[in-house]
């Protein structure tokens, strides 16, 4: 019987010029020679500089903030009657109010230093090929957070606003304070916003090989009724009617993703049948 040679991988990487990334271990060792202690160092010099990136747009904001006062009341003040206007019954209401706008600001200023934070963190323990997802991770993560949080400005809010503002009788009359306002405000723009990075995620992961389009489509069933029941936890009105809002257009975000997946997603190679 006639012993066949075991290839070398000398030989298979010359004849394949397209090695299986799958079998290759991180060319980076930083990963694994670092301990948990430096893990959680390197955790927190990127969460130092994400908040340094906050507190630039956060000045940033603070800077323009009668500006972006008059940006967010403005919704709020059209779905109120004529004459009518929010109130504040706390005498650093309004002060803080200005705060915490400069500070929404200045996270959505910071997105793309945060999301390279991100990327910093984890980008010790990946490919070299994977790492040239850099900018692409980057860019896209940032826009579809702003996107998200126009999405939900525009959108979103007049919507709920005008549902939970619409209970007005001969008893009851509306007289909305201006702090639950803008946190309803903010939750909904925090909660878009973090919703539609959604495709972020689904490019990232199909890179890596970790997930299919076959797969998503498979568990797409599974998948609306996450999407459904974290909709349901984020929404900050019980009527459903943000619910809705939220959970339609990050479903047809998924069923985007799935096309992002198939184009983008890592090919697998077919092994070339064995030579009897």
């Amino acid at each position: 019987m006639a012993l066949v040679p075991f290839p070398n991988k000398t030989s298979q990487a010359l004849d394949d010029p397209e090695p299986d990334w799958d079998d290759h271990e991180p060319e980076s060792s930083e990963a694994g020679k670092m301990s948990f202690l430096d893990h959680l160092d390197e955790l927190r010099r990127r969460i130092i500089y994400s908040l340094i990136g906050v507190g630039i747009g956060f000045g940033v904001g603070f800077y323009f903030i009668n500006d972006l006062f008059a940006f967010i009341m403005v919704p709020m003040q059209q779905m109120l009657q004529n004459g009518q206007t929010l109130i504040y019954t706390d005498p650093s209401e309004a002060f803080l109010l200005q705060f915490k706008i400069a500070l929404m600001a200045g996270v959505i200023l910071a997105a793309p230093i945060v999301a390279s934070q991100v990327w910093l963190f984890i980008a010790p323990g990946l490919y070299s090929h994977e790492k040239k997802l850099a900018i692409p991770f980057v860019i896209m993560s940032s826009v579809l957070f702003v996107g998200g949080a126009a999405f939900a400005h525009y959108q979103v809010f007049p919507v709920v606003w005008r549902f939970l503002g619409g209970f007005t009788n001969d008893f009851l009359t509306y007289m909305p304070r201006v702090e639950p306002a803008f946190s309803l405000y903010l939750r909904l723009i925090l909660a878009v916003g973090l919703t539609f990075q959604l495709p972020t995620i689904v490019l990232f992961l199909a890179r890596m090989g970790m997930i299919t389009p076959r797969f998503m489509i498979k568990n797409f069933k599974y998948a609306v009724m996450i999407i459904v029941v974290l909709a349901a936890v984020l929404s900050p009105d019980p009527g459903g009617v943000g619910m809705a809002m939220m959970a339609g257009p990050v479903v047809i975000l998924y069923i985007f993703s799935i096309g992002l997946a198939w184009v983008f997603g890592k090919k697998r190679k077919i092994p070339p049948p064995e030579e009897a």
